[in-house]
């Protein structure tokens, strides 16, 4: 696996203390040294940068504020972070935070950092505004998506009625923007890390009980869904010209699936699996056809874990 660590604080109204420790301690991975198997690479700080600038997703309840002191809070810790070249994401799921965190975003860039050129991004953003787009795109940032709506879409039509849903996320919008887009799934807080769910929510724009979210208008082709899966996300990590391409001088990291995802029927999509997994030009995993190539795993530790007795991931399609 190669696995790109964010550096999460853990300790509101800590976070100055624990990110001044850690930039003391650690080397941001500037040359993409992890070419290796099972290698992790601290790319940054976040999704929080400090507790007060985030705000939960429970659909259930009404929107949160944004702490008082938030400004006082995330100025130091971000500038701190930008000064010494590291990237950052802040979490932000509602427009009303999003503004909130740009105004202190844009306080460094016109007084002190230029943020030309560096990798920061909102994470999440299902109620965007245009002109929160646009302040994005101005300060050069991107916007990571995840298919949280897919799991709860249901509890967030209910409360904000079909107009607001339809746009959380404006898919199309930001897509069209032309700023970095990269999705996922927020594993695993929300969902599994499994990608085609994820895949599913935007081509179809529906959750994963069935219920339609978005119109035809704000959903993506699979094409557009797959880049920001692969080459959209790269770039928040800074390796958008070696990773999510088959191409001379990418990593050699490539699955052969079970169906075709351009073809294949659209409710189908979300049961699509790997039968060969290579990182590195090895394979990783194999199945079906190719389970000759599957390469031998040590036991799973702890033996009780769930694993062991079910066999992997579970799909619609075990009998």
């Amino acid at each position: 696996m190669r696995v790109g660590v964010y550096l999460f604080p853990q300790t509101p109204g800590k976070e100055f203390v624990d990110f001044r420790r850690w930039l003391q301690a650690n080397e941001r991975d500037y040359n993409h040294a992890m070419r290796t198997l099972n290698g992790y690479a601290l790319r940054g700080g976040g999704e929080y940068l400090v507790w007060a600038a985030g705000d939960f997703e429970n659909f259930l309840s009404p929107r949160p504020q944004l702490a008082s002191d938030m400004r006082q809070q995330l100025l130091p810790v971000a500038r701190l972070l930008l000064r010494n070249n590291w990237p950052i994401r802040q979490h932000a799921t509602y427009d009303e935070s999003i503004q909130q965190l740009l105004e202190v975003f844009e306080e460094l860039d016109q007084n002190e950092i230029d943020f030309a050129g560096r990798r920061w991004a909102i994470d999440h953003a299902e109620t965007i505004s245009s002109e929160s787009i646009a302040r994005v795109k101005a300060l050069g940032g991107g916007i990571a998506i995840q298919n949280r709506m897919a799991f709860a879409g249901e509890y967030f039509l209910q409360r904000y009625g079909e107009k607001v849903t339809g746009q959380s996320p404006p898919l199309r919008e930001l897509v069209d923007s032309g700023i970095p887009i990269g999705a996922g799934t927020d594993a695993t807080r929300v969902s599994s890390y499994n990608p085609w769910l994820s895949l599913y929510w935007m081509i179809s724009g529906k959750t994963v009980g069935g219920t339609r979210l978005y119109p035809q208008a704000n959903c993506l082709t699979r094409q557009e869904a797959l880049r920001l899966y692969t080459v959209g996300s790269a770039w928040f990590s800074g390796e958008d010209g070696i990773k999510g391409r088959i191409a001379p001088g990418q990593f050699a990291d490539l699955t052969v699936l079970s169906d075709d995802y351009f073809s294949v029927p659209e409710e189908q999509v979300k049961n699509i699996e790997s039968v060969l997994t290579m990182v590195d030009g090895r394979p990783t995993y194999a199945a079906k056809e190719f389970s000759h190539l599957d390469p031998q795993l040590p036991a799973v530790s702890p033996a009780w874990s769930p694993v062991a007795h079910f066999g992997g991931y579970a799909s619609a399609t075990d009998e």
